[in-house]
């Protein structure tokens, strides 16, 4: 089957029926979070593929006055694999950093989470997630640490049920043997709609310590404008599972809307948030979001003349892309291309790219999935070729070590 071209009907998402009242002191600290501004355009690619020449796309204006200007980062960067830290990982998808170092890394297709000791590559299988339903580009997505995680040691998780996409949150208990780590599942927010393809799935915590989920259209395109449903969006959430204060459509969880399939989110120095996602057959895009944006899937795929769409900040033919995961890092959006089997670098200048984007590691690691911060100029970089589109080698699927400037 094609996922560039297949339709799959699907229903409206709803809020779980468990309702959390939201403490004023929690409301207090959520302050809406001044995305980038970006200008118009929506689009994405399925995860099965996406190559041809990039495109700069003006995305924001200029600092607001009284302000520093921002350093520009130079027009070209590098980036060279320090070491790989993990092989014979099983379609690994999400990553989450713990305080120690090490890696907390999800299985797709066997529902799993997996913690990697950075230092020795080790590997130990803290458990199952119970309710993961694999099948196409669904299973277990994204995991994201709790913003209280020193104390509560709590992991979110988004997934693929037998019935939609939702987000869960489990204790992680290291006192208990191996393979038996994992609390149960507390479903905190569902009914995202689901499908073969186009599921989404990228969760990360904010620096407003709001949990940002980004969603997928399954191929039914109609969601994607529809303000009312869950589907091809970004949403904003309390750690409860509440739709977050200050988010611009009344008590609803939908932040930006207009996509095809987002798959990375990241934040840049100033907070600003950027994602990546998935185009149909002409355009992949990084976005800068804005809070009640709209990013033109269906009408409009990378850059668009209609103004009631927001442009991306770059555009790239689908097969040097498959946008995946995104991180930033000295001054720059780093991002994951799965058909493109390729790591880009986008140069910021605020909300705009700087300069043209620029590709790394083509072809040398085969599809790129997942890329997370490090800390200073290191990034954790994690391939995807196990996952039923790549061409898997010896040690595949790996984690490596990524310096970048």
């Amino acid at each position: 089957m094609n996922s560039r071209t297949c339709r799959e009907t699907t229903v409206e998402g709803t809020k779980i029926v468990q309702r959390r009242v939201v403490s004023a002191a929690l409301a207090t600290a959520a302050l809406l979070l001044t995305a980038g501004c970006s200008s118009d355009g929506g689009g994405g690619s399925p995860d099965a593929d996406d190559s041809a020449a990039p495109s700069r796309t003006a995305a924001g204006g200029p600092s607001p006055s009284g302000q520093a200007a921002e350093p520009t980062p130079p027009a070209k960067g590098s980036a060279k694999v320090v070491r790989t830290v993990a092989e014979g990982l099983n379609t690994p998808w999400g990553v989450a950093p713990l305080p120690d170092g090490d890696l907390l890394v999800s299985s797709r297709d066997k529902g799993t989470i997996t913690r990697v000791d950075t230092q020795s590559g080790k590997k130990t299988e803290l458990g199952e997630v119970t309710g993961v339903s694999p099948a196409g580009e669904g299973g277990l997505l994204g995991i994201a640490l709790s913003p209280d995680y020193a104390s509560d040691h709590m992991v979110y998780a988004y997934f693929t049920s037998a019935s939609d996409n939702r987000v869960v949150r489990m204790l992680y208990d290291e006192k208990k043997p191996s393979g038996e780590q994992l609390g149960a599942p507390d479903t905190i927010f569902k009914g995202i709609p689901k499908g073969v393809i186009h599921n989404g799935g990228r969760i990360a915590f904010g620096p407003d310590r709001m949990l940002y989920a980004g969603t997928g259209e399954n191929g039914d395109t109609g969601l994607s404008q529809n303000t009312k449903s869950l589907g091809g969006k970004i949403l904003r959430l309390t750690p409860e599972g509440d739709p977050a204060p200050g988010n611009p459509f009344p008590n609803s969880p939908v932040y930006s809307f207009g996509h095809r399939n987002v798959q990375g989110l990241a934040w840049d120095s100033k907070q600003r948030l950027f994602a990546s996602e998935f185009g149909q057959d002409t355009w992949d895009e990084l976005n800068a979001i804005k809070p009640g944006g709209n990013y033109g899937w269906p009408d409009a795929e990378g850059r668009s003349d209609n103004s009631a769409y927001r442009n991306p900040v770059a555009q790239w033919h689908t097969d040097d892309a498959s946008p995946s995961g995104a991180a930033y890092a000295k001054g720059s959006i780093w991002m994951a291309g799965l058909r493109g089997q390729r790591l880009w670098r986008i140069p910021l200048k605020g909300t705009e790219a700087s300069a043209d984007p620029q590709a790394f590691l083509q072809g040398e690691y085969g599809r790129l999935r997942t890329v997370v911060a490090a800390g200073g100029d290191k990034l954790w970089l994690v391939t995807s070729n196990t996952d039923g589109r790549g061409s898997p080698k010896a040690g595949d699927d790996r984690i490596l070590e990524i310096q970048v400037n």
